[in-house]
């Protein structure tokens, strides 16, 4: 399986890789213990680490280490931009249970 981003997930990388001014960095995805569900996610800018899991996606790359790679295996991540709020979703088929926020999960 793998990690996929919708189009407005990657247009949305794409626009703040551009205004971070962080060319050659890719997407860090990961998750973290914590949070009311026992993990959170974690999304950022970074360079590639040993062991890492790496996918193409169109001009970036996007790293997870071997951990959270475990957890977010055919994960998809989403951006929405509506009435509702505005921020990055994480459609996660690992997840057993999450959180009323969407920011943390339990396998």
């Amino acid at each position: 399986m793998a990690i996929t981003l919708t189009p407005s997930a990657t247009v949305e990388v794409k626009r703040l890789i551009e205004k971070e001014n962080a060319p050659g960095l890719g997407l860090r995805l990961g998750v973290k213990g914590g949070g009311c569900s026992g993990f959170n996610y974690v999304l950022g800018f970074d360079s590639q680490k040993e062991g890492d899991t790496i996918f193409e996606v169109e001009n970036f790359k996007v790293f997870i280490d071997p951990k959270s790679f475990l957890y977010l295996n055919g994960t998809q991540l989403d951006f929405q931009d509506g009435l509702q709020g505005k921020g990055f979703l994480f459609k996660n088929p690992n997840a057993a249970r999450t959180c009323g926020c969407g920011e943390s999960f339990s396998a």
